[in-house]
This record gives structure tokens, C-alpha cells and sequence, in this order.
């Protein structure tokens, strides 16, 4: 028996804007001064690579409280073999409810799932320390960068099977379809529709611009 009594199921379109609020909640000034998430979900769902069977909330008391979707990505290799993947996020969960294990139950739930549906690698661009105990290690473990041979400290990769990655090189592309939040106009339209939040600053951005701009070379 769980611990919490909750329920995770597939989102559906009534939870839209619960879900997006949500994510502003949960990722507010945490990685910059206000933020982006909830526009980036808002605007994923209709993106050519989302993934919308691998789209799930965690519900309890009738209240969602956290939430985790996937895009397509794809591995390309030295030769220009390539290997269809996915990327993970956003993960997010109210920050009254974290650390109690809602984010876990989350990824293994859609881990199991994603693994049925033949996929056996995992990507995830975050802070480390969120996620390794997910299973999540370093791409560089795996011989995974991006083009020129970049090995960003903050790109993690999941294996759901141990033979998924055999060590050869392997370039990893993401979908584009954060790409809207580049347009700051669009996001602060689509903010607005939210109660008003104060952006500010706190040391969890600076943590977050380390992480994001390292990278491992040895």
C-alpha cells in the first residue's frame, strides 16, 4: 500500500490549465527570475514529438500535485546510424508536496511504461542532483554529447534495458519544441493569465547556471 493515497493517470484536456499552473508553481523562480515551464507545456502538447500516452499526472484528494511528460529524441552516431530515444520533462510537483516521493512513483511508473512501448533510453537535461538516485548517470558514462564533443555535466541519461547504449559515440538531438519559449513576449502574454507572482532572484539559479553551463571533459 502506498504510503499517500493517490492515483496517477493519463492526463486529459480538463486538467490543462491545473497542470499548467502547476508547473508555474512548481518551477517558479527556481532556475531563473519567474519562469517558463508552464508555457512550454501548454505549448508541447500540440508538438509533433510529444508523446501524449507517456503524459501523466499524480492525483490525491482530487487535487493534481505533480505531473511528468516526454518528448521523441533521437541518438545519432559517428556513422549517421540513429536510435529514436526520449526526453524527459518537465518533471514537476507542488513544492508543499516534494520530497515525498510523488516524483519517483512518476518517472518509474512511465519508465515501465515507456520500456513496454520499445524505447530503452532516457534523457534528461536537469540538475543531477534531482535525479540520480532515478537512476539518471552522467552522459558522459555512456559516451552520449552533444555536436563537438560536449559533455554538459547537467545532461543525464536513463538506460530502461543495461544493453541500450553499447559505448560507441552518440550525438543527442532534442526536439525543438521549447523553442517557443525563446519568443519572451509569448510567454509573458500566457503569464498574465495567471495570478500575479513577484519574479525574484535566490541562490537555486545560480546553483542551476552552474550546472547548466559545466561541462565534464575528463
Amino acid at each position: 500500500m502506498n504510503k499517500y493515497d493517490y492515483i496517477i493517470r493519463l492526463e486529459n484536456e480538463k486538467d490543462y490549465r491545473e497542470v499548467e499552473n502547476l508547473a508555474r508553481e512548481a518551477f517558479w523562480n527556481l532556475s531563473v527570475p519567474g519562469c517558463t515551464e508552464h508555457y512550454f507545456i501548454h505549448m508541447m502538447r500540440d508538438h509533433e514529438d510529444f508523446i501524449p500516452e507517456l503524459d501523466y499526472v499524480l492525483e490525491m484528494d482530487g487535487k493534481i500535485v505533480g505531473c511528468v511528460m516526454y518528448c521523441k529524441g533521437k541518438l545519432v552516431d559517428e556513422q549517421g546510424n540513429t536510435k529514436e530515444i526520449l526526453t524527459m520533462g518537465p518533471l514537476c510537483v507542488l513544492p508543499e508536496y516534494q520530497r515525498k516521493g510523488f516524483g519517483k512513483a512518476l518517472l518509474e511508473h512511465t519508465f515501465a511504461l515507456a520500456e513496454k512501448m520499445g524505447y530503452d533510453t532516457v534523457i534528461n537535461f536537469g540538475n543531477p542532483d534531482n535525479y540520480v538516485a532515478r537512476g539518471y548517470k552522467s552522459c558522459k558514462k555512456y559516451n552520449v554529447c552533444f555536436e563537438g564533443d560536449i559533455f554538459p555535466a547537467a545532461l543525464l541519461v536513463k538506460v530502461l534495458k543495461e544493453d541500450a547504449l553499447d559505448g560507441r559515440k552518440w550525438f543527442y538531438h532534442q526536439c525543438d519544441a521549447d523553442k517557443c519559449c525563446e519568443d519572451e513576449e509569448a510567454v509573458e502574454r500566457f503569464d498574465a493569465e495567471f495570478p500575479p507572482k513577484e519574479k525574484a532572484w535566490q541562490p537555486s539559479q545560480e546553483e542551476f547556471y552552474i550546472h547548466s553551463h559545466s561541462a565534464i571533459t575528463w
